[in-house]
């Protein structure tokens, strides 16, 4: 039985047209007698059984002779890269084998081979990818940057060719492969053509029903879809004409796999995706007028047609890290449909077809110690992630350093990655930043701890009673922001230092007794304090009792005046006597009784709970000496009771209750005709009762508001309550 390895006339026919077209390519570059020892090579390992057809029948010459003819042509592998991938099938992987390859073609060819042969002792071991197969894959191509590409364009023909096999389960195995390692590390390097090639045939060959009813739509709308491109085209070209311009324009239809991702993510037929093609404008612009020129285009677009602030992508001023360079913008075009227009210059055009490699080629480099810096750019693209460990990490494009944001008017603002929705406020104003209680993102109420995202639209909550807080340091990003806050917290500082000291005069005075500069910084430094400001600002934060500051400056003043202990404990006696705040701390059994003829006692009626007679109440200690009357059941007792339950005191009301109390009410109900009318009137039927303002606010048939009346006493409030729900429409009515 003959075993030798065979061409059917096909392939023979095929091979040498490949052999003229890669000789064509390497004109420049291949040294003498390469083709000869490559011939020799090949027919040698023919000759032998060490070369078999694949598990899909496909003669493995002719695919390495495809595989360089893609890398050449479509990447810009030169000399080196293509030796190897012709050499690769010739190659037993035994170190004499290799040793000669060296020998006979140089250090480069070899070490690209070593490269191929790592990856095939991986997939011989375990053909399913692994979070660790790529770890150590990755490492091989520390040693060639080629090694990878050539990976890419040897996929990119497999799949080519395997589109009639018979073996599906290889087949699906194959195209899994080309979806989540191959196209994602295409798309890494810019070689978009072959992302989007790779990813088109994948999903033919693992959702076939998908791909054609996509591609059968797509024929079946081509001649409409031509026809806009060309109404939209036509004014378009005149306007960039009449610019002085030069440049080609071509509508690009959307890849197939690219229209399927987009109707699963929005979840509709493939008649809901609006945006199934690109206009592309390729300025022939020289390299320093660049940016300029498709600035110019891009304002001619734009003035023709009405764009989407949110869809503007500048590409152009910061370029990706894989090299692309663009400027993309959707704008509203004829018939009311969005259509997105790409401008970008030859050159531009060209790193975006072949990625990487095009910085080689564009720039005219033609041997093979040219490539050095190119080889650089992939290595630096390629170790762009940190984390290798993980599959899904090659799915995503190369992070970047910077997220983009729009304001509620469409004005695009850029922050820090990381930033949230604190910096967002301190970017649009410091006042905004320091009354900032949270946000929206898309309409969606956040925290404004929330991180932004690409693409979000952020409106900024805001609260007048907000302040700012140290720990925000640790929730911003950008140092913007953080200077911001911290001249906030240095001017709250200063206010809250302003408000101590004026509250120690004001106690001091209390107790007739002056404040000498000198004493009051001996005491401050005894304290611990380094700084008076810090000092002031643990009285504002209640961190420090006034009556122990007083105490304490007494003594220090005794010291510093060498009086008498005995002097001392005499003035505080008289005074303990006659204080009636101490004497109502002391006597915790005591009741206080709420009297308008109550001398010698400031207090006043707490303003978060407005108590009127009747209210079951009880009096809260102010550090100024004055007495708070709230009622028990204040939002702000339970917070009261539990830090500063020494100064609380029993109260009660005594009298008839003949003052006069300000009542808010909440009332909602149906918004029906003459509401308005029947509560006012209720409320100037009752006898000693006055309303002083009423606001209603209507909203889709509800009404909502609050009325301020002047009543004496909880029963003619709880009444009036009683008779206002009585009326027709009334849902609630609420004290405030």
């Amino acid at each position: 039985m003959n075993n030798k390895f065979e061409f059917t006339p096909q392939e023979k026919a095929e091979a040498l047209q490949l052999r003229r077209l890669l000789r064509q390519s390497l004109t420049d570059c291949l040294m003498v007698d390469d083709e000869n020892k490559v011939k020799h090579y090949l027919y040698t390992t023919m000759a032998s059984d060490i070369i078999q057809r694949d598990v899909f029948g496909l003669n493995p010459i002719l695919e390495s002779l495809r595989t360089a003819q893609l890398a050449a042509s479509e990447i810009g592998i030169k000399r080196d890269g293509v030796l190897a991938i012709l050499l690769y099938t010739s190659i037993s992987n035994d170190s004499d084998t290799l040793t000669r390859i060296e020998e006979d073609f140089g250090g480069g060819v070899f070490r690209i081979i070593r490269g191929l042969c790592r990856i095939h002792e991986l997939y011989a071991k375990n053909p399913i990818i692994e979070s660790e197969n790529f770890r150590n894959l990755l490492l091989s191509f520390s040693e060639d940057m080629r090694v990878i590409l050539i990976m890419i364009a040897d996929r990119v023909n497999l799949m080519r060719q395997i589109r009639d096999t018979n073996e599906l389960e290889h087949k699906q195995e194959v195209s899994e492969e080309a979806n989540y390692l191959y196209a994602p590390l295409a798309h890494k390097l810019g070689l978009y053509k072959l992302k989007s090639e790779l990813e088109d045939l994948s999903l033919k060959y693992l959702e076939h029903d998908a791909y054609y009813l996509i591609k059968d739509k797509l024929n079946a709308t081509k001649k409409s879809r031509d026809a806009y491109i060309q109404r939209f085209i036509e004014p378009t070209d005149e306007k960039l004409k009449q610019a002085g311009l030069s440049f080609h324009m071509k509508g690009r239809t959307k890849s197939i796999h690219s229209i399927w991702q987009k109707m699963k993510k929005q979840k509709c037929n493939f008649e809901g995706i609006y945006d199934l093609f690109a206009i592309r404008i390729i300025l022939d612009s020289p390299l320093e007028k660049e940016k300029m020129q498709c600035w110019q285009a891009y304002s001619i677009i734009t003035d023709m047609y009405q764009p989407n602030p949110k869809r503007l992508r500048d590409w152009l001023s910061v370029p990706k890290s894989n090299g692309y360079e663009s400027l993309h913008i959707t704008v509203l075009g004829p018939e009311n449909k969005w259509v997105e227009v790409q401008i970008r210059t030859e050159r531009m055009d060209e790193i975006a077809e072949h990625g990487l490699a095009a910085h080689w080629r564009y720039k005219g480099i033609k041997s093979e110690g040219g490539i050095d810096e190119w080889l650089a750019n992939i290595r630096a693209a390629l170790e762009n992630n940190d984390d290798l460990k993980l599959m899904d990490q090659f799915k995503f494009d190369l992070y970047e350093d910077e997220v983009y944001v729009f304001t509620p008017k469409g004005e695009i603002l850029k922050f820090p990655k990381g930033s949230t929705i604190l910096d967002f406020a301190y970017h649009i104003h410091s006042g905004i930043g320091n009354t900032c209680v949270g946000g929206r993102v898309n309409g969606k109420a956040v925290s404004f701890r929330e991180q932004l995202h690409s693409g979000d639209s952020i409106e900024i909550i805001t609260q007048n009673n907000q302040r700012p807080k140290r720990d925000w340091l640790n929730i911003v990003k950008s140092s913007r922001a953080k200077a911001k806050i911290r001249l906030a917290l240095k001017e709250t500082q200063a206010k809250d230092g302003l408000f101590a000291k004026e509250l120690l005069e004001r106690r001091f005075k209390n107790r007739k007794l002056e404040i000498e500069e000198s004493i009051m910084a001996h005491l401050i430094k005894k304290l611990g304090y380094k700084e008076n400001s810090d000092f002031y600002k643990d009285i504002a934060d209640e961190k420090l009792d006034t009556n122990n500051i007083i105490e304490k400056y007494i003594e220090v003043r005794d010291h510093d005046l060498n009086l008498n202990a005995p002097k001392a404990a005499e003035s505080a006696e008289n005074y303990q006597y006659d204080n009636p705040d101490a004497r109502i701390l002391k006597q915790n059994d005591d009741v206080l009784v709420i009297d308008k003829n109550l001398k010698g006692l400031d207090y006043k009626l707490a303003k978060c709970c407005h108590p009127i007679y009747g209210d079951s109440v009880f009096g809260f200690v102010t550090v100024n000496g004055g007495i708070t009357i709230h009622r028990t059941d204040c939002p702000n007792a339970p917070e009261l009771r539990k830090r500063f339950g020494y100064r609380i005191v029993k109260a009660k009301w005594s009298g008839k209750g003949t003052n006069q109390y300000s009542i808010t009410l909440h009332i909602v109900g149906n918004d029906d005709i003459g509401i308005v009318n029947n509560i006012t009137n209720i409320i100037s039927k009752e006898d000693k009762l006055s309303m002083r303002s009423i606001n209603i606010d209507s909203h889709d048939g509800i009404f909502n508001g609050n009325v301020v009346v002047m009543l004496e006493n909880i029963d003619m409030l709880n009444s009036l309550i009683k008779k206002l729900q009585t009326i027709r429409g009334v849902k609630q009515v609420v004290r405030l």
